[in-house]
Parts: structure tokens; sequence; C-alpha cells
């Protein structure tokens, strides 16, 4: 691939050319302000690549998604959450013996020490989940000071793996503590989807079960939502991690900046949205006019996708399970009937199809957690929940890389020009 020349002035400069794997091609601007003095411009850096990454690979235009090499479809029908946390920490899908002693050694992390307890209870029962969860993984930072270098690599990877196995515990425990119930303990009998349903929603009165269909579809959930590339979240935790903070301080951002309703919120918004129109009486009809009418402040939330101009691979696969979730547990919904008349006018109706507005992965993977049984303001932790492998793997690349730069992003400055400054009688 030849490389660029860019000419400003009297002045040239040649931008090697960068080809990745799948034949994606990047201009290296690196040396644009100390050749010719320039920085560029680019609004939520929709153009620009901070760095190489071997995690994941997405296509928007052509509604490709793959986890180091492996399709999102193949990976979401065959494998376990675990085995997909093992290939994206470790590069390669583990043999048996590997996925079992990581299985192993996730199980024996479940538990949290017995005083996380007063940290949860700290908070007001109407704290959000998500800022719990924010505040729960930065505390963990204080009780590992063992493990907390970003540059020793046994700590990392035990830290790493201590993430994991705890994280499920600590939104169950939050949760709990929210609806004034007792703490459900986890169970090393069971794999790490039935594990966080039983500390869910078990009481200790009766016996707890969980549904093969529920299992298998959070499974499923977790592994859809486990890596996105460099999205809001995890550039928060690459950017923090680039200032060496340990992994725990680093998720720690990657939760909030998921907080947003432009991110991990979205799944939330589209529940709420539901809500507003159930509420509110009118018909689909009335609903997909004032869709349609860009006067109207009003938008359909879950339709459509920053990064895929096609169908999100994610969301034709939770269509089918969603599918499978009613049916298995036989909901009554009228918020999910609603969903169901929406995606089918959206699907089919010229405005949405044209403008390729399909339902995304946020419209089916809310309706699937209410089908569930979790709450609204559930689902955002439900999201950090599969997410973390990713931002675990995407920090452990920026680490270990030897070209990594601390984060310093320009500006371009438009205040004030330089003015004197006037004593404060005289102002």
């Amino acid at each position: 691939m030849p490389d660029a020349v860019l000419r400003h002035g009297d002045n040239e400069l040649t931008l090697p050319s960068h080809v990745g794997t799948e034949g994606e091609t990047a201009i290296d601007i690196g040396n644009l302000r100390s050749s010719l003095g320039l920085v560029t411009v680019d609004r939520g850096f929709a153009n620009t690549a901070e760095g190489t990454s071997s995690v994941t690979y997405i296509n928007g235009e052509e509604g490709i998604l793959r986890y180091r090499g492996y399709p999102i479809d193949q990976l979401a029908e065959h494998a376990s959450f675990l085995e997909v946390s093992y290939l994206l920490q470790y590069g390669d899908l583990p043999a048996n013996d590997e996925l079992a002693a990581y299985e192993e050694e996730i199980t024996r992390h479940t538990l949290l020490r017995e005083d996380v307890k007063h940290l949860f209870e700290a908070f007001p029962h109407s704290a959000h989940p998500m800022q719990i969860l924010a505040s729960a993984t930065s505390a963990l930072a204080t009780y590992y000071p063992d493990a907390l270098d970003p540059l020793d690599e046994e700590a990392v990877d035990i830290s790493a793996r201590r993430l994991i196995a705890k994280t499920p515990t600590m939104i169950a425990w939050s949760y709990k503590y929210r609806v004034h119930q007792p703490y459900v303990y986890p169970d090393n009998d069971l794999d790490y989807a039935s594990n966080f349903l039983k500390m869910m929603f078990a009481v200790p009165a009766e016996d707890f079960i969980a549904n093969p269909v529920v299992t298998r579809t959070l499974n499923m959930l977790l592994i859809l939502h486990a890596d996105h590339g460099q999205n809001c979240s995890s550039s928060a935790v690459r950017l923090v991690g680039s200032g060496q903070a340990n992994i725990f301080s680093s998720v720690a951002a990657g939760i909030h900046a998921l907080s947003g309703p432009l991110h991990g919120g979205a799944n939330q918004s589209v529940l709420e949205m539901l809500t507003r129109i159930v509420e509110s009486g009118d018909t689909i009809d009335t609903v997909i006019k004032r869709a349609k009418d860009k006067d109207d402040p009003f938008r359909l939330m879950g339709f459509g996708h920053r990064v895929y101009k096609n169908f999100d691979p994610r969301a034709q696969i939770l269509k089918k399970a969603a599918e499978d979730v009613l049916k298995a547990l036989g909901v009554d919904d009228p918020l999910l009937d609603l969903a169901m008349e929406l995606e089918d006018i959206a699907l089919s109706d010229e405005y949405f199809v044209e403008r390729k507005l399909y339902p995304n992965v946020d419209f089916y993977s809310g309706i699937i957690y209410r089908a569930m049984g979790f709450s609204t303001d559930m689902f955002t932790v439900l999201f950090a929940m599969g997410r973390l492998p990713g931002w675990i793997a995407q920090w452990r690349e920026l680490s270990s890389d030897p070209d990594t730069k601390i984060f310093r992003p320009r500006q371009l400055y438009t205040g004030p020009a330089e003015r004197p400054f006037i004593a404060r009688d005289d102002r």
C-alpha cells in the first residue's frame, strides 16, 4: 500500500500507511505536529485509530464482528462465557485442560470478603447499581495491594481473574441490599451464569434452580457483549491504563463510561421508552408517525447503530433468543408485546428499511433481561459484567505494548488571544 503525501503551503510530509489483517488501511500522522506544526480535528475520534489491536475485528458495512478471528455467531452458539473470556485474555480458545483450570480458578475467587458488605450498606437503597459497581470495583484495589503492579504479568493475571470472578457477586450482593433481601453466597457447583442467577434470585426459604433456557441465554448475552473494539468505555479503560493505573481503577473508569445513556444505558432507555408509550396510551401508528417526523423530538430507542450500517450481527442472534425466552417463560407483559410490534414494523416499513434502522443489540437485550426478571436499572450492570473480559483484554494489550504512550490528545484552542491582567479594582 503506497504511503500518503500531505502538502500544506510549501511543505510536504510523507505519511506512512499501515495495513491490518483484514485489509483496512491506516495513515500514520504521528509526525504531523513535529514536522508541520499541525494537528487534526476528529470529533469523537471516529476516524482515528489510537493504535493497533488484535482483540476484536468489526466491519460495520458488512455487519461483521469477530473476537480474535472467531465469528460472533459461532462463539455465541457453541462457547461458554468463560471460554470467550479466556480467548480474549490469551488470544486462543483453551484446550480442555486449560479451560478446566481457568474455570476452577475463577470459581475459587467468586467469594467476597465479609466486610465488603459494609461498602454496599454505606449507599442509600435507591443508589443506581452502576455507581455501586464502579465504587466496589475501585475498592477491590484496597483489598489486594499485592497484585496492583501493571508491569507484573503474574499480578495482572491474578487481578484479572479476581475481577471476572467477583463481579457477579458484587452485582448480586448490591442488588440484594437494595431490595432488602439476605445475601446469597456463591455456589461452587454451578457454572458462571447459573451461579449469578442463583445469587440474584434465590431466597433462603426456597430452593432455586435456574431455568436452563434462561441460563443458556444469559451466557449468550454475556458473550455478545464481551468486547466491541474501542468504544467509549473500552477507550476509557485504555486511557486510564495508559497512565499505568492499576487494573481495578481502569475498569472502574470503564464502568463509569458505560453508565451513560448513549452507551451502556441504551438498553435501559429502550424499556423506559416502551413504558412511556404504554402509559401515554398512544397507538402504534401514532408512535411510528412521530418517529418519522424529523420535527418531533421523540426518537425510537434501540434502532440503528453508529458502527453497523447493516444489521447488527448481535441483534440477529438475540432476535431468536428473545423468542425462545419469551416462549419458555410464558411471559405476558404489555411492554414486551409493544416491543414485538415495533420490531415487526421496523423490519418491514420502507422508512426504516431504507435508513437501515434495524433493531440493535440494545433493543433485544432489554426485552430479554426484563423477561428474565431483572429490573430496568440492572440492565447496564449486566452489560458491564459481559464487557469485563473485553475491558481487561484491551487494558492488557495496551499495557504490554512497548510502543504505548500515555494518552494526551491535542485541542484546537479557540479562546481569547493574549490579554493583560486587569487589577481587581479596575475591572
